[in-house]
C-alpha cells in the first residue's frame, strides 16, 4: 500500500510514522483562505478533504492519499494559527480559564473513492497570566499552530484537562485514523 501524507506539518509527520513507517509527504497547495464550511467542525473536514484531494489529482489511483486539518472551536469562533504576537496573545487570553473544542478533520482517497471524518476533542486551560502568556509567546510556539499553542509543546503548562485524544488535538487522531485506513485500504487497488 502506497501512502502519501498531504501535510507540510511537522507533528502529523512524526504521528503518520506511529501508524506506518511507509509513506512519503506530498504539500497541497490548496488556499486554506478561499475553504469556507458552516461549522468549526464541518470547516476541518472541509479543509482535510479539499487538501486530500488536490494531492490525489497528483497521484496514481493506487495510493491512499491522506489529507487532515486541525480547528480550535473557542465558542464557535474559529482560531486559526496567529497572525502576530498580538494576536497570539488574544488567542491565549480567549482560551484562558475556559474549555474550548479541538476539531480535527481527516480525508482519506483512493482513485474515486473518499471518506472523511472529524474527530473532536475538549481541552480545558487554566487561567493564564499576562507574564505566561508572554513567556510563552516569546519561544515562538504559538506561531505554527491553530489556537496559538501545542499541547505537546510547552502549552501542556496549560492544560487543566483533556477529554478525547492526545494526538488529534497535535494534528491527527492517530488510533482512529489506523482503523479507518486498514478498513479504506482493503477496498482500494493495489500496486
Amino acid at each position: 500500500m502506497k501512502i502519501v501524507l498531504a501535510s507540510q506539518s511537522p507533528r502529523r509527520r512524526q504521528l503518520m510514522a506511529l501508524i506506518t513507517p511507509q509513506f512519503r509527504v506530498q504539500v497541497s497547495q490548496v488556499d486554506e483562505s478561499q475553504v469556507k464550511a458552516e461549522s468549526p467542525a464541518a470547516l476541518a473536514e472541509a479543509l482535510a478533504r479539499a487538501k486530500a484531494l488536490a494531492v490525489a489529482a497528483e497521484c496514481g489511483p493506487e495510493e491512499i492519499v491522506i489529507g487532515s486539518d486541525t480547528v480550535v472551536d473557542c465558542d464557535g469562533q474559529v482560531l486559526g494559527k496567529p497572525a502576530d504576537a498580538r494576536d497570539a496573545a488574544r488567542m491565549l487570553r480567549l482560551l484562558s480559564g475556559r474549555e474550548h473544542q479541538v476539531h480535527t478533520g481527516v480525508c482519506l482517497v483512493c482513485g474515486e473513492k473518499t471518506e472523511s471524518f472529524v474527530h473532536t476533542s475538549r481541552v480545558e486551560f487554566y487561567p493564564l497570566s499576562e507574564e505566561e502568556i508572554a513567556a510563552y509567546i516569546a519561544t515562538g510556539e504559538p506561531f505554527d499552530k491553530a489556537g496559538a499553542y501545542g499541547i505537546q509543546g510547552g502549552a501542556a503548562l496549560f492544560c487543566k484537562e483533556i477529554r478525547g485524544d492526545f494526538f488529534s488535538i497535535m494534528g491527527l487522531p492517530v488510533s482512529l485514523l489506523a482503523r479507518h485506513l486498514r478498513t479504506f485500504a482493503a477496498t482500494c487497488p493495489k500496486n
